[in-house]
Formats: structure tokens, sequence, C-alpha cells
């Protein structure tokens, strides 16, 4: 069984849209090469056999990402893709076919996050016709996220741009139920085979000027998942968008002596321990859920 079951590659950290929910960092712009691509992959190829093309950045705004997936079909990699999905309508028949396309998580709640207005219907019609030329293929499955509840409405939908979003689905595949009957927020809901509606709690990207600080948790970060930003720098997991816990530059350093390095060991150690090592993991609320 190999180590992780996520590795996720940052292709491009540009992104067609800036979202509320979303800082937009600093770092420089930058768009990854097929050629680093495919030395990443063999070096992640080791220890995991799945990929997910995200952190920071909108993958489908990457010009080669139809070669980027012929790549990895010829490594045997699965890939995974988050998306806002403003771009499916032009990229979706470069991808749709690719057999090492595996899942694509379409993120709804940036409809409701954008700061620049986008067209609902339009939006929303691109992505679900997609899909259903997708799960006509049978290939890949699909998830439809709703990650925009609060402590608040996390029973009820209560927010009007879920209630839109959620009443077009219905429509759209002639469900015979309510969808608001059945959803359980932090749980999928499976609508239909290979297609899932997946809602949960708006995250907070952590950063170093939060006031908020733990040592107290647990994280999978380096034991079942790690990032790697598009300039190679290697990070415990897709919450570090900034690259500030650089445990080392795949390009400069193997990733298995990057993965065994102190830093890295330290951050597994203190895990172990139920306890947060960096600044950074101190500062983010997900260890506390698990």
């Amino acid at each position: 069984m190999k180590k992780y079951k996520k590795v996720y590659i940052e292709i491009t950290n540009m992104c067609n849209l800036k979202c509320s929910f979303c800082p937009q960092g600093n770092r420089t712009h930058k768009i990854m090469t097929t050629d680093e691509f495919s030395y990443i992959l063999d070096e992640v190829k080791p220890y995991s056999d799945y990929i997910y093309l995200h952190v920071k950045g909108e993958p489908l705004s990457h010009p080669k990402i139809n070669e980027l997936l012929d790549i990895a079909e010829k490594k045997n990699i699965k890939v995974n893709i988050t998306t806002n999905g403003t771009l499916i309508g032009k990229v979706g028949e470069k991808i749709i076919d690719k057999k090492a396309f595996r899942q694509i998580n379409f993120s709804l709640h940036s409809f409701d996050g954008n700061i620049d207005k986008i067209d609902e219907d339009d939006y929303l019609k691109k992505i679900l016709d997609f899909t259903n030329k997708s799960l006509a293929l049978e290939s890949t499955y699909i998830s439809l996220r709703l990650w925009n509840f609060h402590n608040g409405n996390k029973n009820k939908i209560q927010m009007e741009g879920n209630r839109k979003i959620i009443d077009k689905i219905e429509k759209y595949f002639n469900l015979d139920y309510k969808i608001e009957d059945k959803l359980i927020p932090g749980r999928g809901l499976k609508i239909k085979n290979r297609l899932y509606l997946n809602t949960d709690l708006e995250f907070k990207w952590p950063e170093l000027s939060d006031k908020y600080e733990n040592e107290d948790g647990f994280c999978y970060g380096l034991r079942t998942q790690i990032g790697i930003l598009v300039d190679g720098t290697v990070v415990p997991c897709c919450l570090d968008g900034e690259g500030i816990i650089d445990l080392g530059n795949i390009f400069k350093t193997s990733f298995k002596k990057i993965i065994e390095g102190k830093r890295a060991s330290a951050i597994y150690d203190g895990f172990s321990n139920k306890k947060a090592v960096e600044e950074l993991c101190k500062k983010c609320t997900f260890k506390e859920k698990f």
C-alpha cells in the first residue's frame, strides 16, 4: 500500500476569479511546464497512484491540461481535479474522455463567493451539461460542492444562493425528491451513480497573522496527503497555499529525501502526539476536526 492517498499538485497558481473566501497571496504567478509535471509524477509515483490538481489557482486554465492528463495516463496515475467550473464550457471536451481522469470536484460556492459577478444560469448549465455527458461515459466521478455553510445554518439550506443551485440540480436531473430533505451538511449525498453533492462549513485558510492559535490537534498532512506548489515547493498539506512550511523543492532535492527530512519528520511526529509544531499548523482550525 502506497504512503499517500492524495498528492496535491498545483499546476498553476493563477485563477480567473477573485473569491472572497480565498486569499489572493503574494507568490509569483507561474504555469507548470509539461516537463516539470512529468518529472514530479516520476518522483511521487513510488508513493501514490492518485494526484489532485489543486492548491491555489484554477487548474482548467492551464493551456495544456489535456497533455498533462495524457502524461498521467502513461505513468498509470489517476487524476482528480478541483475547479471553480467557469471554464468547463471551453475545456470540457478536451478532458472528458481522458483515461487518467478519475474525478472532478466543482466548487459551486465559487459563484456565491466571487467578487466579480458571473452569470449563474450559464455557469450552472455548462457544469451540469458536462456532468451529464461525463456520467454517460461512466468513467469519471463528479462532486458538486457547496462548502459555504456556517455554524448558524449548517442544518438547513438557509442561504438563498444555495437554494437556487440545489433547485436547478433537482430540475436538471428530474429528481423525484427534495435534496434538502436528505442533505446532511458535512456528508455527501449520492444523487445518482457517480454523481454526488457534497456540503460542508466554509473553511478558512490558515495565516500566520491570525489571532487564533492552538497547538493541540491532529492532521493527516504528511500522513495520507502532501502538496507540491507550482514552483516545486513541497508543503505538508493543501492548506499551505503560500508555501510557508517549505519542506524543500522537488526540482532541487529528491522527493524521498524531502519527506524523510528533519522538518517533515518533526511535523509527523508532532501530530502523532496530537501536537502541532509549526506556527502555521497552530493557526489552522482543520486539525480540530479529527
